[in-house]
């Protein structure tokens, strides 16, 4: 009985081994590069595991609109790694996320790559090369936030590009809140304390009267 059992534990141990490989495996973007493709898949579980964040940062990365992206995760079932290389590779083009997006509903099946030479990003050209950039970058913060390290999407919205007005609202915040609060808390105040120092000078000359 024992030896039947472990037997049996070690089958269904393989069994959800390979269905896990079989997850990781069933994606495949085909971006025309190794690398890529790696990143890309890395960067699909993220965002099927950190959903909040991997939204945040490609909205304020790459300036695409959140309800585009919420859609495209939601309503069409989009593999969070083809939704960040759509808006990756529009934001290269200088071209809105959804004109990508569309076309590539339209053939996804030839991949990405056959999309993105179609669209003029070819292997090897100078912006293939700023979109592997960019690639590497989204993934050091999503491992750097995943680890418990790293800034929010927002900062990394300044530190790069830090030129969308359809961010999260955390960079925006977090602005708008120190400076705001700073400027007004500190010169408020200090100009208050002022105002003591002549009220203290004040309440000195009388007593110097009287004596």
């Amino acid at each position: 009985m024992k030896i039947r059992t472990a037997v049996l534990a070690a089958a269904l141990g393989f069994a959800l081994a390979g269905a896990a490989s079989a997850q990781v495996i069933s994606y495949s973007p085909r971006t025309g590069d190794v690398w890529v493709d790696t990143q890309l898949g890395y960067m699909n579980g993220y965002g099927r595991d950190n959903r909040d964040y991997f939204v945040n940062d490609v909205v304020t990365t790459y300036g695409a609109p959140r309800y585009l992206v919420n859609d495209l995760l939601t309503t069409r079932h989009w593999d969070p790694g083809d939704v960040y290389y759509a808006c990756a590779l529009a934001y290269q083009l200088r071209r809105p996320c959804g004109d990508v997006a569309n076309m590539y509903e339209k053939d996804r099946g030839q991949g990405w790559g056959v999309i993105a030479q179609r669209m003029g990003i070819k292997p090897g050209s100078a912006q293939f090369h700023a979109l592997k950039g960019d690639v590497g970058k989204s993934n050091g913060k999503y491992k750097a936030h995943k680890s418990g390290g790293g800034n929010g999407p927002g900062n990394s919205g300044n530190n790069g590009k830090g030129v969308y007005n359809d961010g999260p609202g955390n960079s925006g915040k977090s602005d708008k809140g120190n400076s705001g609060k700073s400027d007004n808390g500190n010169s408020g105040k200090s100009d208050k304390g002022n105002g003591n120092d002549k009220g203290n000078s004040g309440k000195g000359k009388p007593n110097g009267g009287g004596h």
